[in-house]
């Protein structure tokens, strides 16, 4: 297995879906356009991929995935301060370089209902690497990236998880004998689920076909794992997906606090396997408050 650098690695996000869960937000944009303190989702996403050197971006659009286009054609105009000379020319002068990202983006329209793993299967053709990550357009975490593909690379197998404990929607008693010792709420689960963050090999496709209907987190992951070739990166810090609108408005109160964990770019200075904290099980968090 070639091991490749992360300038030479696209990112393949999932933007099209619906977000039903969410309705009070997607009715009018699709659910990666929701905002976290005045910016999308996919935008703190694609910042966190960024931080770590990853700026080859592949978006499968699906549900309005023209306002996604949109966003990131007039993106200047969302992010700096402009004056406008509305005579003559109609012409803006941009006061600030705040939209210099290093990015190339694909925009792949993908199928309004296509499910995740047609999505997918859709875009390979513009796949130009034998690697490439690939992850959901809904959740953000402090996933420490570099370890990730680090790790990826030292187990040599097609594909890479990244296993979180996300919070419990619930509250989870300690009982005996009918009586409550204990009240923990929104305790971590014990168990890892997927947290999306995959890293996987062109391989991956064989394990595919070209069903519109097929789930990449059904047969290809689940006969991946029978097969020995699932890795699993243990992320036992941050990660929150944003599927209702509590969750919603709780990363945005952290944003709006300062205390997003996630922002690792920026101020906050990168941590990688290189300097000692990306250890390979995913306890290197790559930020610092």
């Amino acid at each position: 297995m070639k091991r490749l650098s992360p300038d030479e690695i696209p990112v393949v996000i999932l933007a099209g879906g619906m977000g039903t869960r969410l309705r009070e937000e997607t009715e009018r944009v699709p659910k990666p356009l929701v905002d976290i303190g005045g910016k999308p989702i996919l935008w703190h996403i694609m910042k966190t991929y960024s931080h770590y050197g990853f700026n080859d971006f592949v978006l499968c659009l699906g549900y309005k995935g023209w306002l996604i286009k949109e966003f990131f054609l007039r993106y200047r105009e969302h992010v700096c301060d402009f004056r406008l000379q509305m005579n003559g020319e109609h012409r803006a002068e941009f006061l600030n370089n705040g939209a210099d990202e290093n990015w190339r983006i694909t925009f792949a329209e993908t199928g309004l209902t296509t499910a995740t793993g047609g999505r997918l299967w859709r875009v390979q053709d513009y796949l130009e690497a034998d690697t490439f990550m690939f992850t959901y357009g809904d959740g953000v975490a402090n996933v420490d990236i570099a370890a990730l593909l680090d790790f990826h690379y030292e187990t040599g197998r097609i594909g890479t998880v990244t296993g979180v404990h996300p919070p419990s929607r619930y509250g989870e008693m300690n009982v005996h004998d009918g009586v409550a010792l204990g009240f923990d709420e929104k305790k971590p689960l014990g168990s890892f689920v997927s947290g999306g963050y995959f890293v996987l090999q062109r391989e991956f496709f064989d394990y595919m076909d070209d069903d519109p209907d097929l789930f990449f987190e059904h047969a290809p992951m689940q006969n991946l794992a029978r097969d020995g070739e699932l890795a699993v990166f243990e992320h036992d810090d941050f990660w929150m997906g944003m599927d209702t609108y509590r969750e919603f408005t709780a990363l945005n109160e952290m944003w709006t606090r300062g205390e997003a964990p996630w922002k690792v770019w920026g101020e906050r200075p990168l941590v990688t396997a290189a300097n000692g904290n990306g250890n390979g099980n995913g306890n290197g968090n790559g930020w610092h408050p």
